[in-house]
């Protein structure tokens, strides 16, 4: 399982970049946890949609079913609600 940290921003962005490519390259499931996360931005949000879409090219299973209201709500407001998120979103 791979847990999103609490703070999904510009500043965290390459660290956690750098795990979920281990986690994807070691895996062909791979579970999102995004339960922590109390903050998140627009590079935060790239992250997950590149991520997204990443696995999905590798042929590879994502299990992410979305618990995080700040995840959930700045897809809305970055008008992404209708995109590649979405499937996994709650709202």
């Amino acid at each position: 399982m791979f847990k999103l940290p609490a703070l999904l921003t510009i500043a965290q962005v390459d660290d956690c970049k750098m795990q979920l490519l281990e986690e994807i390259a070691t895996n062909d499931v791979i579970t999102f946890d995004d339960s922590a996360v109390t903050h998140i931005d627009t590079v935060g949000v790239q992250l997950l949609l590149a991520a997204v879409t990443f696995i999905a090219a590798q042929n590879k299973v994502l299990n992410w079913n979305s618990t995080s209201c700040v995840i959930q709500e700045s897809v809305k407001q970055l008008g992404l609600n209708e995109a590649i998120l979405n499937q996994y979103l709650n709202a």
